[in-house]
């Protein structure tokens, strides 16, 4: 029997943020995650519940469809789920595979990329901060920034460092993003491009 997994939404769009910002991607959100942040622009992902189950086959056949072979697993918090079968599946059909999590649970799953967003709702597990490619930290007020270097200093010596803004809080954030760069220039600064293109 096929693995079934709780789908948010799939969509053939372009990465807005973090280190593939501007490569042509096919994003799975998948249903539930326990970490709660305030301000969640997918708090309607949380309930994984609410969203159909559909099997693997069914995702890796429709992520086919489109030309591009970069798979970005997303949430709510995908490793709520064991993501072992989607990737080998997406693995087998030429795709690159990229998970976003905020590293609240086990990992499962053979991954290219690691995007690892740590959130003050729900300490990560200690193991991803060896293992992740990109450490992004979201930042919605003056102190997110000395919480970021905190993970930062945890963090593999060949991990890319992100700041990216809350985006109601960009206005106010950013000045404070910028200094923080330019004092501390190991870090670089992500924007959701997405969201500033209209690009879904």
């Amino acid at each position: 029997m096929s693995a079934l997994l709780p789908v948010m939404e799939a969509f053939y769009t372009v990465q807005g943020e973090g280190l593939f910002t501007g490569h042509a991607a096919y994003f799975i959100r998948l249903g539930g995650c326990d970490v709660g942040c305030t301000w969640c622009d997918v708090k309607e992902s949380w309930d994984a519940s609410a969203h159909p189950l559909r099997s693997v086959e069914d995702i890796v056949a429709e992520a086919a469809r489109h030309p591009a072979r970069l798979a970005v697993i997303t949430g709510g918090e995908p490793l709520m789920h064991e993501l072992t079968p989607l990737t080998d599946a997406l693995r087998a059909a030429g795709f690159r595979t990229n998970i976003e999590t905020s590293g609240t649970h086990p990992l499962s799953g053979d991954w290219h990329h690691i995007c690892f967003s740590p959130k003050k709702f729900k300490a990560p597990l200690p193991v991803f901060y060896a293992i992740a490619h990109e450490l992004k930290v979201i930042v919605f007020n003056n102190h997110d920034l000395k919480w970021a270097q905190e993970h930062a200093s945890q963090a593999n010596p060949t991990c890319t460092l992100f700041l990216q803004p809350e985006w109601d809080k960009r206005e106010t954030m950013m000045p404070l993003i910028v200094d923080h760069v330019k004092a501390n220039p190991e870090w670089k600064i992500s924007l959701q491009t997405h969201k500033y293109l209209n690009i879904p």
